[in-house]
């Protein structure tokens, strides 16, 4: 019989022979590894995991000799005094058990033999259903680890990971891995990742991404001792998607990061299918006017200095300061949602009602259209609540032209409601981003919700090719407005010309060459005066069109029954609404065109050469004479484009220095050359959730102070059974009950009843109902 085997001569799950898996003193084997495989193989049979103890090298050649294989369970774990300070020790694994197996070197073949082999245990064997959780027995394979990180970077929690990975294999026995391996495998990815630290792991980011595009914009901001502070980005879609529909942006800090409590700002927007999209994020250190500052400056400067029209943001001192430094010409507006939070932290008790803070405030941030309407009815409003002397109410009012109706409705929005993208982005990024998120995790999942959030585009996009709006009357207009608007621009359309015809000119006067037109809707008292001057240019008092871009259906009346025009007038077609809104091409800060995604061309191109060759080479191997043909001609043309590449590259490449000295990586080069470090921010020990923001804070404490009617601890007597009835509300929480507890010391100390016991019971939340002292 020949004993030499190699790392795969013998298939122990396939033989019912003894002699073919188990160990034999003389036995032979290619290597160590194959030695290994082979004593594992026969552990995972008989029920124990395996692992390498000493071995001997060849002073001079370093050559592995021998080597000492023992079961898992070898020697005796040494005594530790941190054992006897914690309150659950680590388990013995350790049993001084002696099976082991020796193999040595042989020179004369340079093979591995048995010398030495001990087959019994001092322990229980682990049953063959339990074989595959021994730790010899459990490993991830590379191909293993490449859908993990795939399922991982998907947003797939390692839970339904591990059972996906189990139904793929036939089950979790034999996956090959149990999934606190996941965990230790996505752990030990995590601190790969930041094996040069954040600052480290942040330029690599970034160089990648320009290498990748080199339309991506990043910014770096140092303090005196080189740690970054704030960091900006924004990629080169980003920046098209500015270019085409910048003119509204929205900017909010409120959502912060991981454990570091940095605020994340984002700079967002609506694309013509009224779809979110993301400008420019920054991780931002601080929220000072200073960081502000420096923050619109270079998101000014990413964006070739283009302002937007209209930006909204929440109330904040030093971002109003940096607006008006680094934007003085866009209109800047109040998010109405912050505006609503802020009411329930600083307002008056009529604001914390159910339904008044919609019934007081946003009166004057929707119906109020004219100064002494606004000024009169906010007077009527303090004094109907006393509430002169409500500092907030006061700051708020001398800010009214960010928020007040009368005042908007001057400057364009796109018809965006300062609710829709602050609520709707943060309420996205809770789904991809988690506390527990590192920074390179945090750009993994921030990636995935930009991708999604740009699918939702192609989505709109499909969706107007597939399926066309439904006319509700055969209109000339109509049919001009479906085939030029996208869908829901369309259906904004066909609602205000539908409600034209409920409308009616109930007057017109001639003033300087033109004529105004006074329009009333049927069953309402608004009177609406549209315009008409010399050049026939309509405008109406309602200013829906300089606001939102869609005619309103005042003008809508004028220029069917007064004008007599049976189509939309080209001026007031935007092309931002249109369906060719993304025709023109952006360029970036230096005048370049930019490519959304370069390799776009060349993945067509691969798909392409992919195809062609896969046919040559199928046809080419049914023959031989065909194969050495085709074999010649490849060589032949290998050589060819490798020739044709290097001359390219030769004859470009003062082109591409000088195209590499201008990308903003090169222009940074001296900040990220010299960062140290990111800075990190201060924040409490042992926090495990995600930093709240100040309006939850204050949203939270409301909801308490309502609940602080309730006794948290109640002490009832039952003189019938002689024991004292104590109950304990499980709503309240820990600073309620404590609250409770002093108030009420004397009264437990009367009934002998120790206020430290309710304590921990309470607060350990044992504790759900009524329990009885004696």
């Amino acid at each position: 019989m020949d004993n030499s085997l190699g790392a795969t001569n013998i298939d122990i799950e396939n033989s019912d022979l003894e002699l073919d898996w188990k160990p034999r003193k003389g036995m032979e084997f290619d290597s160590e590894q194959a030695a290994y495989d082979f004593y594992n193989r026969y552990g995972g049979k008989k029920g124990f995991s395996i692992r390498r103890e000493t071995h001997g090298k060849n002073k001079r050649t370093k050559e592995l000799t021998s080597r000492l294989f023992v079961c898992c369970k070898e020697g005796i774990r040494s005594k530790d005094k941190r054992d006897y300070m914690i309150r659950k020790p680590r388990a013995e694994t350790r049993t001084g058990c002696g099976a082991q197996l020796c193999i040595k070197l042989n020179r004369r073949n340079n093979k591995f033999f048995v010398s030495h082999f001990v087959e019994e245990h001092n322990h229980p064997l682990v049953g063959k259903e339990c074989s595959h959780m021994l730790p010899s027995q459990r490993k991830v394979q590379d191909s293993q680890g490449i859908d993990i990180d795939l399922a991982h970077d998907s947003g797939i929690g390692v839970t339904s990971l591990y059972e996906l990975m189990g139904k793929q294999a036939g089950g979790r026995d034999v996956v090959g891995y149990t999934k606190q391996d996941v965990k230790n495998y996505l752990r030990s990815r995590r601190q790969r990742s930041l094996e040069y630290g954040e600052a480290g792991y942040i330029m690599k980011y970034f160089s990648d991404q320009t290498l990748e595009n080199p339309s991506f914009y990043h910014a770096m901001q140092l303090d005196s001792e080189e740690q970054i502070t704030n960091l900006f980005w924004a990629d080169a879609k980003m920046i098209i998607d500015y270019g085409q529909f910048g003119d509204v942006v929205s900017f909010d800090t409120t959502y912060k990061v991981n454990k570091s409590n940095r605020p994340l700002a984002v700079f967002v927007g609506f694309n013509h299918h009224r779809e979110t999209i993301i400008f420019g994020v920054a991780l931002m250190y601080d929220e000072t006017a200073d960081s502000f500052i420096w923050l619109f400056e270079t998101f000014l400067r990413a964006m070739s200095g283009k302002a937007p029209k209209t930006i909204f943001t929440y109330q904040d001192a030093a971002m109003a300061k940096a607006l008006r430094h680094d934007m003085p010409d866009s209109y800047h507006r109040l998010c109405k949602w912050h505006m609503m939070q802020n009411a329930i932290k600083h307002g008056h008790s009529f604001l914390t009602e159910e339904g008044g803070i919609t019934s007081v405030l946003s009166r004057f941030m929707e119906n109020v259209e004219e100064e002494d309407e606004l000024i009169s009815a906010w007077d009527a409003m303090l004094d109907k609540y006393g509430a002169r002397d409500n500092t907030w109410l006061s700051s708020i009012y001398d800010l009214r032209e960010k928020w007040g109706f009368l005042y908007v409705k001057r400057a364009w929005s796109a018809g965006i409601r300062s609710t829709q993208l602050s609520e709707s982005f943060n309420s996205a990024l809770k789904k991809y981003l988690d506390s527990d998120h590192n920074l390179s995790e945090f750009f993994i999942h921030f990636e995935r919700m930009v991708a999604d959030k740009r699918y939702k585009e192609l989505e709109a996009e499909y969706d107007m090719c597939f399926r066309l709006p439904i006319l509700k009357m055969h209109v000339k207009m109509l049919y001009e407005a479906r085939r030029v608007y996208i869908k829901l621009i369309f259906e904004d359309f066909q609602d205000q010309f539908e409600s034209s015809l409920e409308a009616s000119i109930t007057n017109c006067v001639d003033i300087d060459g033109g004529k105004i037109y006074t329009v009333i809707r049927d069953g309402y008292s608004r009177e609406r005066q549209v315009k008409r001057d010399s050049d026939d240019i309509v405008s109406c008092s309602c200013r829906l069109f300089e606001m939102k871009g869609v005619v309103c259906r005042h003008i809508i009346k004028v220029l069917r029954e007064v004008m007599q025009i049976k189509e939309i007038p080209e001026h007031y077609i935007l092309k931002r609404w249109t369906k060719k809104a993304r025709a023109e091409s952006v360029q970036d800060m230096h005048g370049r065109e930019i490519q959304p995604d370069p390799k776009l061309q060349q993945a067509s191109w691969y798909r392409s050469l992919c195809s062609t060759y896969i046919r040559i080479s199928n046809r080419a191997s049914e023959n031989e004479k065909a194969y050495k043909l085709a074999m010649i001609h490849a060589e032949k043309l290998a050589k060819e484009i490798e020739d044709l590449l290097w001359s390219e590259m030769n004859a470009n490449g003062d082109e591409n220095e000088h195209t590499t000295q201008s990308t903003p990586i090169e222009q940074l080069n001296g900040n990220v050359v010299n960062a140290k470090g990111l800075k990190k921010k201060e924040s409490s020990r042992g926090r495990k959730r995600r930093i709240k923001s100040q309006l939850e804070i204050s949203m939270e404490k409301n909801k308490r102070q309502k609940q602080s009617s309730k006794k948290a601890i109640e002490v009832t007597p039952d003189a019938m059974n002689n024991v004292y009835k104590v109950t304990i509300d499980p709503l309240c929480d820990e600073e309620n009950i404590a609250a409770d507890l002093t108030c009420n010391a004397d009264q437990f100390l009367e009934q002998d009843i120790s206020a430290s016991s309710l304590r921990f019971l309470a607060c350990s939340q044992v504790l759900h109902h009524s329990v009885l002292f004696l």
